[in-house]
């Protein structure tokens, strides 16, 4: 009987080591997981203010829709996006003479050099270009 003793006090000890390893371990996890999402937090903070996420969409936005000014108007830059949109429109008129097709192409290669562009500058170069210096074109 009382190797049975000795035995099932072995077990519990054993079971509550485990437990305090369990415990121990979850709370290790849970800190470097709150870490984690601390870090998160701060870059995509980082992000969101330093116009990376602008220079992301008015570049793809530009290759898509560039005819459309869609991505002039996401930088702030209204006036040029009226301007771009409204040139779509006259072509898309005209396309029944046949001339507005030229437009509309032009209006959206404009867009596309535009959107590459903006994607292939360097995040402090395009926040100082278009961001900060508010370079309308090109």
């Amino acid at each position: 009987m009382s190797e049975e003793k000795n035995l099932g006090d072995d077990l519990k000890d054993k079971a509550n080591n485990a437990a305090n390893e369990a415990k121990e371990s979850a709370k290790e996890f849970s800190e470097e997981a709150k870490s984690t999402a601390k870090e998160f937090k701060e870059g995509w903070n980082q992000a969101t203010n330093s116009g990376d996420n602008k220079k992301l969409m008015a570049g793809i936005l530009g290759i898509v829709l560039g005819a459309f000014g869609v991505h002039k108007f996401v930088l702030g830059y209204n006036k040029e996006g009226i301007i771009l949109l409204a040139i779509t429109l006259v072509g898309f008129v005209l396309t029944c003479v046949g001339v507005g097709v030229f437009i509309v192409w032009i209006a959206g290669l404009i867009g596309f050099i535009e959107g590459i562009i903006y994607l292939t500058k360097s995040d402090e170069d395009f926040y100082n270009t278009y961001q900060v210096g508010q370079k309308p074109w090109f």
